[in-house]
């Protein structure tokens, strides 16, 4: 058995952002020379997730407007967590909707997906440098 860890970073110039990271994750599966396992993808943050679904605009969108429908920003009094001076309660919540980590089987070398499965990183509180662990295990 081998594995390889890597880490992303990520910083958004605004508080929400979805990210495609598919093509890095892959990168780090080809790197690995890793031909049957797992890769583990994990946000590093509490404020960030990591989550598999389609790369269509219209989705993401609707993520957004879905997710400040559960979890709005404003009013931050709304939130007893900002009363510790920070104002990010809504970006807690978020990610513990989209959640924290995804594992995606590598066959034959290669990330081993459904039709449309594609690998994000989402950022409900940005403006600041953010990590992302990448590990993938296996022979």
């Amino acid at each position: 058995m081998k594995s390889i860890t890597k880490y992303l970073t990520f910083h958004t110039e605004k508080r929400f952002k979805l990210i495609n990271i598919t093509q890095q994750i892959e990168e780090i599966v080809q790197q690995s020379n890793i031909n049957e396992g797992i890769c583990l993808i994990n946000s590093m943050h509490i404020t960030s997730s990591i989550f598999i679904n389609d790369d269509e605009k219209g989705l993401h969108l609707d993520f957004e407007k879905w997710l400040q429908k559960l979890a709005p920003h404003l009013p931050i009094e709304q939130y007893l967590h900002n009363d510790t001076g920070e104002d990010n309660a809504d970006a807690h919540l978020k990610r513990q909707i989209m959640g924290r980590e995804t594992i995606v089987a590598i066959t034959g070398g290669k990330l081993d997906f459904g039709p449309w499965e594609q690998i994000f990183y989402g950022e409900f509180d940005g403006l600041r440098n953010k990590k992302v662990l990448v590990k993938v295990i296996g022979e």
